[in-house]
């Protein structure tokens, strides 16, 4: 039997069409014209090793479900050999086996080593499968999971385990999604539907990455059909998604398949600008074909005369059915447990499994030949595919310039002032590529000179607007997929803009990233790209003009609930602490800050020095002196200084001496969750000399007061000494004091919040009047 023959002949449930033979045929001749393959037969043994490897990791997928052993011999497993309490996506992790087997084939067989992302992070098990069987596992899996008896059951027993340790954490290196421990893994991919988002905007130029894609995750959203929009070759790897038509979402089909199935999708596609290429999903060959095909296809049209862009990106459709080479395939019940019982109770569905597992199964010797035919790494110089560039970025350390520092006392607004710094920014790191995402209008949030150099990318540019075809501006009505422009260029220089009410439609995102990065730091990993700043600017409180759909914090107050190291919230009060705060976030990497900056013009109130000083504590005092005063004014946010400044200057001619300070980063002040947090928090000997134990205070914040005080609780001497004033998610179209005054938030508000004195030795009968909601908002105007 020749190897191409081996190959024809498949193995257990894989089989080849005729049309993929063809294909494959075809390929191998082209590979052999090019040097690429010293030999036909090399090919036709990759291949056929791809088919057994696919199935020992489906046998093994099945096995991680149901299991607590694998029998290397083959044999049937008996009931006592079945965990009591099986659990598994498996359906999916058994339709991404062969996806995956075909990465490594087409890796294999073209000599590079390509990136991967999958979007449907639950699938975790075909993956882990795959490298446990490769023996390409991560550093914390090393020695536990490999292909021998022993490591495969560590793995099965591994699978769902719940193991903790005495941290809190996971106790083994394996998790029901994909994550730090999942060797090459660059994403959890919880949240369906952000891979599609992501993938195009991931490669650097010379790179390749194929992004493994859900049909249930295509109903998400709008922004995966956008691709087409932002590739260039100029500034872009190649990126081929591989969608996974399987047909069914968790307990339906999906509306693809509802539609009309795989040829619909591919019509949507076309349309969408994409060269669609329909294969078999279930065969490794014709999955990696079509990688390979599509990176070809593209570089040809890319070099023909006439190109010009939008150009005609791939995209793979693998049409399969859920769970396919298992009992219940094609079922909505392959989605999870496929088998209709539980083996370690159910003779039919034991012997269903083992019957499944005895077509599935790869004799040791033949899958041994089969690894060692696609371990090709040494001979073709490249890299093991745990060591893909998008799983290892750390671009070089940006050059920071320094800002142009304002004049304290002068005018000016903290938003312009950011954008004349990122300006300089840009311009002093011409070797990293930059990704704007951009949801709103950057003009009229006052970074027009960012617009003016990077401009909106576009097909076709209007003229006399800020467009290019090339341009670093990613911009759409959708929080989600502009976003994933930024949060996706790891080995580049990012920001995101966005109006603060909508940019909680991003939280899905920023939360998969952060948790990613954490993680990776709690395991001792060292994530190096550069952090992505998310300004949110015509904010809350200046968005008065607009109705309360416009008057939202709770982004920075979702974030605050993340660990305070990875998840920053910072709220700049001026033009030289947004430059300063902004260049202390791209000092650091694998962070996602967000700033809540003001577009309005205010007064400036930190010099160069002590905006640097802010920044690097997280607080400091504005006006007056602890160790001298009565009462102490806390402000987070830019506003909120200003009403904490007149609520001070009232006092103080009442004859009571306040002192007021501000947090700029309310994170660092917090009661620490663990070790890491706690080394990013301030001491208990800094925080008691910024805010002394006993001095009645009250906090004017920018979010809402409660989530807040809970933040700040080592600040909160109790509601007798310490009152918050903030967002009460009162609003409507009105003006920036007619919002102060409807949350209770204006400088008299603030004075009467004070515990220890009445509301009349130090408010006037007009003023207690409007802040006793009887008299006129506009007696609390300032000065009187």
């Amino acid at each position: 039997m020749t190897l191409r023959e081996h190959w024809l002949s498949g193995h257990g449930p894989i089989q080849h069409r005729a049309e993929t033979v063809e294909r494959i045929d075809a390929l191998v001749r082209r590979l052999a014209a090019s040097g690429r393959l010293a030999r036909a037969d090399d090919a036709y043994a990759m291949l056929a090793a791809a088919d057994r490897l696919s199935c020992a990791a489906m046998n093994v997928v099945a096995h991680m479900t149901y299991a607590r052993r694998i029998d290397l011999n083959g044999a049937p497993l008996a009931a006592g050999d079945f965990k009591p309490n099986p659990e598994g996506h498996t359906g999916g992790s058994l339709n991404m086996v062969p996806a995956f087997v075909a990465y490594l084939l087409a890796n294999a067989l073209s000599g590079k080593t390509r990136g991967w992302l999958m979007g449907q992070g639950h699938c975790v098990a075909a993956i882990e499968a795959v490298n446990a069987l490769t023996g390409d596992v991560s550093p914390a899996q090393r020695g536990r999971y490999d292909r021998s008896e022993a490591g495969l059951r560590r793995l099965t027993t591994d699978f769902y385990s719940y193991a903790i340790d005495a941290q809190g954490l996971p106790a083994v290196p394996l998790g029901s999604h994909a994550g730090p421990n999942t060797a090459g893994a660059v994403s959890e991919g919880g949240y369906l539907g952000f891979a599609g988002l992501q993938y195009v905007h991931m490669p650097l130029p010379g790179e390749s990455l194929v992004a493994f894609l859900s049909d249930g995750a295509f109903e998400e959203q709008r922004g995966s059909d956008w691709a087409t929009r932002w590739w260039r070759a100029e500034d872009c790897g190649q990126a081929v998604p591989v969608m996974i038509l399987n047909g069914r979402r968790i307990e339906q089909r999906t509306q693809i398949v509802q539609e009309g199935g795989a040829h619909w999708l591919a019509e949507d596609l076309r349309h969408n600008g994409f060269d669609p290429l329909i294969v078999d999903g279930r065969d490794p060959a014709a999955i990696a074909w079509a990688i390979l095909e599509a990176e070809e296809a593209l570089a040809a049209s890319l070099a023909a005369p006439d190109f010009q862009y939008p150009a005609r990106l791939p995209y793979v459709i693998a049409e399969t059915e859920k769970g396919y080479g298992f009992p219940g395939a094609g079922t909505n019940a392959a989605h999870n447990l496929p088998l209709g019982g539980n083996p370690h109770t159910d003779s039919a569905a034991r012997d269903a499994f083992n019957a499944s597992a005895a077509r599935l199964f790869v004799p040791g010797p033949e899958l041994d030949a089969a690894l060692a035919a696609l371990a090709n790494h040494r001979a073709q110089q490249r890299p093991l595919e745990s060591r893909h560039p998008m799983a290892h970025r750390h671009p070089e350390a940006p050059a920071l310039p320094e800002p142009a520092w304002e004049a304290t006392g002068s005018q000016g607004s903290a938003m312009a002032a950011l954008d004349r710094w990122f300006v300089e920014l840009v311009r002093a790191n011409p070797r990293l590529r930059v990704r704007i995402g951009n949801p709103d209008e950057l003009a009229s949030n006052k970074m027009g000179g960012t617009l003016a150099l990077l401009k909106h990318r576009v097909d076709h540019p209007e003229a006399g607007v800020a467009e290019d075809q090339h341009g670093a501006v990613i911009t759409a009505l959708n929080e989600e997929a502009v976003a994933a422009a930024a949060l996706a260029n790891k080995g580049g220089l990012n920001l995101i803009v966005s109006y603060e009410a909508f940019a909680v439609k991003m939280l899905g995102l920023l939360r998969q990233e952060i948790i990613f990065a954490r993680r990776q730091k709690e395991l001792g990993q060292t994530p190096g790209w550069l952090s992505v700043p998310l300004v949110v600017t015509s904010h809350t409180w200046e968005n008065a003009k607009n109705e309360q759909s416009h008057q939202d914090p709770t982004i920075g107050e979702a974030l605050l609930g993340e660990m305070s190291d990875t998840s920053r919230v910072l709220f700049p009060v001026d033009g030289n602490s947004a430059a300063a705060a902004l260049r202390a976030v791209y000092a650091q990497r694998a962070q996602v800050a967000c700033l809540v900056v003001s577009k309005r013009d205010g007064a400036q109130r930190f010099d160069a020095l002590a905006a640097q000083a802010l920044v690097e504590q997280g607080a400091a005092h504005v006006a007056g002196d602890p160790k001298t005063s009565a009462l102490q004014f806390v402000a987070i946010g830019a506003y909120q200084l200003e009403e904490a400044l007149k609520a001070r200057a009232h006092l103080a001619r009442q004859g009571l001496e306040c002192c007021v300070s501000v947090v700029l980063e309310p994170g660092r002040l917090r009661a620490p969750r663990d070790q890491l947090e706690s080394a990013f928090v301030l001491s208990d000997e800094t925080v008691h000399a910024l805010f002394p134990p006993g001095l009645p205070r009250v906090l004017l914040c920018h979010t809402r007061p409660e989530p807040m005080l809970g933040v700040l609780r080592r600040l909160d001497d109790g509601p007798a000494r310490t009152r918050a004033l903030g967002y009460i998610s009162r609003g409507g179209t009105l003006d920036v004091p007619g919002m102060l005054y409807a949350n209770r938030c204006t400088w008299a508000h603030a004075v009467d919040a004070v515990a220890g004195w009445r509301r009349e030795d130090v408010l006037d009968a007009p003023r207690r009047q409007a802040i006793a909601g009887k008299g006129n908002p506009a007696d609390l105007d300032y000065p009187s």
